[in-house]
């Protein structure tokens, strides 16, 4: 099984519509669409986010908070939340009560995407 940048990669060249003429491919089209609008169709009403669709609301709005993609690693989201959270540390800003709301939403956002990737990892 290909990770994501690895399938991406394998099947770069690949055409769905190879072998059939003009005629086929666009009646296979067609019923592609048909079938499988319902997503193109929810993004006219806002339902549909960035990302591949593998990261809950609250793992999203984390990554934003953290100033991270959708597609993000964990490695980067640890990083980003160190680096962050020095900066608005109570050790660091004592008495501020502004870097010590910061620093608690740093520290909900890291549990949520930590709990997250616990979870990814559990289902292999």
């Amino acid at each position: 099984m290909f990770c994501q940048k690895h399938a991406a990669e394998y099947n770069q060249g690949w055409d769905y519509f190879a072998g059939l003429d003009a005629e086929e491919a666009a009646e296979r089209e067609g019923a592609e669409r048909q079938t499988h609008s319902g997503y193109s169709e929810s993004a006219h009403y806002g339902w549909a986010a960035s990302g591949d669709g593998t990261r809950s609301r609250d793992e999203l709005r984390a990554l934003e908070l953290l100033g991270l993609s959708p597609d993000a690693e964990f490695d980067e989201v640890r990083k980003a939340w160190r680096n962050k959270a020095k900066e608005v540390h109570p050790d660091v800003r004592p008495g501020d009560k502004d870097a010590a709301d910061a620093f608690t939403a740093l520290q909900l956002a890291y549990e949520v995407l930590r709990q997250a990737e616990e979870r990814r990892e559990w289902r292999g």
